[in-house]
């Protein structure tokens, strides 16, 4: 049985959560709080020397980084990474799109308004975030135009619709008008209803009102 180390609130995490679960995967969860410095520890950062949150450990000690690497070795030979090689590599592009020009954006504002005090000068850092995750989300507008689905080139529903769910769910946490993007709402709830969709925990209240302080001042 396999191990996971996650951090609820995340959306990097949340991603492994909903595989797993879709998968129906046995394994064992360990709740890690990012906040309280528990990946920063010598016994985690030996299993992880980055010291980030979700990690997987096997059975025989080995140890898997990295929530879309997880995803495509969770996934790998089920119908979540599905199709021949050129829509395998269409799953993986998107994959690689959400790590490195939606994520960056659209995770770190959410990360701001929340875990971060009103006068922490990192706030100064909201608009340009803002602007460049709202061209990643227009990127998946257009594509919603003609697919319904991002992975699998479009064919069907897959870990690359559940990386971009990830953060892009919980985007007007970072300040992000969702409504601005009809296709990508119908897509959310489309994944919503997927059978065995679990939605992500709430976390602690002080969190939400960090971020609806964060509304009323921009």
């Amino acid at each position: 049985m396999i191990t996971v180390y996650g951090y609820s609130p995340s959306g990097n995490t949340h991603k492994l959560r909903m595989l797993l679960s879709q998968l129906g995967r046995e394994h064992r969860w360990v709740e890690i709080d990012i906040a309280r410095g528990d990946t920063r520890t010598p016994e985690y950062l030996a299993k992880n020397p980055n010291g980030k949150a979700p990690m997987i450990e096997l059975e025989d000690g080995r140890t898997l980084a990295e929530s879309d690497a997880i995803l495509y070795w969770l996934a790998e030979g089920s119908a979540y990474f599905a199709g021949d090689a050129w829509q395998r590599a269409q799953t993986m592009a998107w994959m690689f799109f959400e790590q490195y020009s939606h994520e960056p954006c659209v995770a770190v504002a959410r990360f701001i308004c929340g875990w971060t005090p009103l006068d922490s000068p990192r706030r100064a850092d909201l608009p340009r975030l803002r602007e460049r995750g709202n061209q990643a989300l227009a990127v998946m507008e257009t594509h919603l135009s003609s697919h319904a689905w991002f992975s699998g080139g479009g064919s069907g529903y897959g870990i690359a619709d559940i990386a971009l769910f990830g953060y892009t769910h919980v985007a007007d946490e970072g300040g992000f008008d969702l409504q601005r993007y009809p296709r990508l709402c119908d897509w959310l709830e489309r994944v919503k209803a997927q059978p065995g969709y679990v939605p992500m925990p709430r976390y602690a209240e002080e969190h939400y009102a960090l971020i609806a302080a964060s509304k009323e001042s921009t």
